[in-house]
């Protein structure tokens, strides 16, 4: 009986589980339910226009369960994975690998805004990797299901596409939408920066190698920008020179207003992937029609059978290129220059006043057009794909081609664009006015030698960051001629001597005003000789070594002499002047310190 009620309170081990996981990670529930329900928003936005399009169409070739399993694969097909339409004339399935790139934009932004709510919401206590894994884990919960109820249908999923491409959008936008929700902290790149190779990461992470890294980021960015709006202005004004052909394509595919509101959709769609291969274009690699069929600015061989399309219409005519189709040569020019430009004022703006050297200002722009270069390949894979097999089986710019253009554009024109902006910005700064970045070193120039930014000429010599000519000495910081000598920071020229504040010429001395004849000489208390200062210690900065060591301020004041006695001291002047009455020494002069003569008790 024990036994029996013992297996009753006992739970379950997976309500056990669930449990501690709950307790461990606070907030884990809503963020699966916001990954799910940002699977389900992208999926259904897609399924209503596809019913909306299937209820309006005059023809429809299947039922309401066809065009739900349509819906699915093109949420797939957004995501960056690749479809098999298995219902062809030949019977030999046909791969469908061209990603709209505007559909990708919307489970991107989905999931983005899901993580991003899940760290801002109401609820304490939630870590950024909790809603990062709650996220991800809802999102592709739903999104199997949809890649198994679409794999019922005509568009069929490719598992490999599918398993590798979807996880890898849905974790990058969920990173990215809690790295928003953060407030974009520089910590998170070095996390992810600290896994590159240790030679890579020194040059990439930390200081002026940091500020560089962000600098090129900056300029490959905009010079990216550059480069697809140029892409973009290329299609433009090749669909104004081919209007007529692509107004006849438009509405030779379909005659129903449904059917044009399809292809002014899959258009609109598919704009992104047209200003890719246009950018492709320019750069000179062109773009793919198929096998055998290359469309560049040099040379175009279209294919001869291409289906009626509007975007297709655009392609431009068989043959040698002429003039015009050369001036799309002016897109990549224009993007390395702006590169150029960016890093150019950065190198010589930085917010300490530091300049950069020529080196350093063409390391940071071929290291912006290496990003640039990374970017519009990576573009360049997605715009493209295939549409079938055999001649079909490539479509699009070749990734690479289109990387290695970008980036030998982006050397030729943003390197000596970079060096000459940082010139011209400090065309009117001295050489002398301008801080460098990087260790001071000495170097032997024309007799001169350079010491922790000072610069002496032959035969003179520096002590403490001072300068003296040649046959002058420093001690303690002053400065003396030759033949003169300095006790105690005066100056005494040759044959004179300064002793307690009064001068002596011609064998006179002067004391409180009054004149003592030649040859008779006061006592004088002996006075130590003043040692030569030791020269400033050098002192560390750390990285900064740009800066220059300088001299400190004594901490104790220079001595008076004679002493001046204090005020509260009057009683022991008043001691000295009866011991003198009492001597009969009145003339004597008064010891010169405290130390000279033993005080009368």
């Amino acid at each position: 009986m024990a036994s029996v009620i013992q297996l009753t309170v006992r739970r379950s081990p997976l309500s056990s589980l669930l449990t501690r996981l709950r307790d461990r990670s606070p907030g884990l529930a809503a963020s699966l339910l916001g990954g799910a329900v940002a699977a389900g928003l992208g999926l259904g936005s897609l399924a209503v226009l596809v019913m909306v399009l299937w209820i309006s169409s005059p023809y429809p070739d299947s039922g309401p369960s066809g065009a739900l399993h349509v819906a699915a694969a093109l949420w797939l097909l957004a995501h960056g994975a690749e479809l098999v339409r298995v219902d062809t004339l030949s019977g030999v399935p046909a791969p469908v690998g061209v990603t709209p790139l505007l559909l990708l934009a919307l489970p991107v932004w989905l999931v983005h805004r899901a993580a991003r709510d899940a760290v801002e919401g109401e609820e304490e206590g939630i870590s950024g990797r909790t809603a990062w894994a709650g996220v991800v884990l809802g999102y592709l919960a739903v999104g199997t299901a949809a890649a198994g109820y679409a794999a019922g249908g005509v568009l069929r999923p490719d598992w490999a596409w599918t398993g590798v491409w979807v996880p890898l959008v849905v974790i990058g936008a969920a990173g990215a939408g809690v790295w928003t929700a953060y407030g974009r902290p520089r910590d998170a790149v070095d996390e992810v920066l600290i896994l590159l190779p240790a030679g890579t990461r020194r040059l990439v992470v930390g200081g002026e190698a940091r500020v560089r890294l962000d600098t090129a980021a900056r300029a490959a960015g905009a010079g990216t920008a550059v480069l697809l709006g140029g892409g973009a202005l290329v299609l433009a004004v090749s669909l104004v020179w081919h209007g007529g052909a692509a107004r006849a394509s438009f509405f030779q595919l379909t005659e129903g207003w449904s059917g044009q509101f399809a292809v002014l959709l899959l258009c609109l769609a598919l704009m992104p992937n047209a200003a890719v291969w246009g950018t492709a274009y320019a750069l000179g690699p062109g773009f793919s029609l198929g096998a055998g069929h290359v469309v560049g600015p040099l040379s175009s061989s279209p294919a001869a059978l291409l289906p009626p399309f509007p975007l297709l219409a655009a392609v431009p005519e068989t043959g040698a290129g002429t003039p015009v189709n050369w001036a799309a040569g002016a897109v990549p020019v224009v993007a390395g220059v702006t590169v150029g430009w960016f890093v150019g004022r950065a190198a010589s703006a930085e917010a300490d006043g530091s300049v950069w050297s020529r080196g350093r200002t063409a390391g940071a722009a071929v290291l912006a057009a290496v990003l640039g270069a990374a970017a519009m390949a990576g573009l360049g894979a997605m715009a493209g794909g295939a549409l079938g097999v055999a001649a079909l089986a490539g479509f699009g710019p070749v990734w690479w081609q289109v990387g290695v253009a970008a980036l030998a554009w982006g050397v030729a024109v943003a390197v000596p664009v970079a060096v000459l902006v940082r010139w011209w910005q400090c065309r009117g700064r001295a050489d002398g006015d301008v801080p460098r970045v990087g260790k001071p070193r000495a170097e032997e120039r024309g007799g001169k030698e350079t010491r922790g930014g000072k610069t002496q000429a032959a035969g003179h010599a520096t002590l403490g960051g001072r300068t003296q000519a040649a046959g002058h000495a420093t001690l303690g910081g002053r400065t003396q001629a030759a033949g003169h000598a300095t006790l105690g920071g005066k100056t005494q020229a040759a044959g004179k001597a300064s002793h307690a504040g009064k001068t002596s010429q011609d064998g006179k001395t002067l004391q409180g005003g009054k004149t003592s004849q030649a040859g008779k000489t006061p006592p004088t208390a002996p006075t130590a000789p003043t040692a030569p200062a030791a020269p400033a210690a050098k002192i560390s900065y750390g990285d900064d070594e740009s800066l220059e060591p300088y001299d400190f301020l004594p901490t104790e004041p220079e001595p008076v002499w004679p002493p001046v006695w204090p005020a509260d001291d009057a009683a022991r002047e008043a001691r000295w002047a009866a011991l003198r009455e009492a001597s009969g020494l009145g003339d004597t002069p008064e010891p010169s310190g405290p130390g000279d003569t033993p005080e009368p008790s």
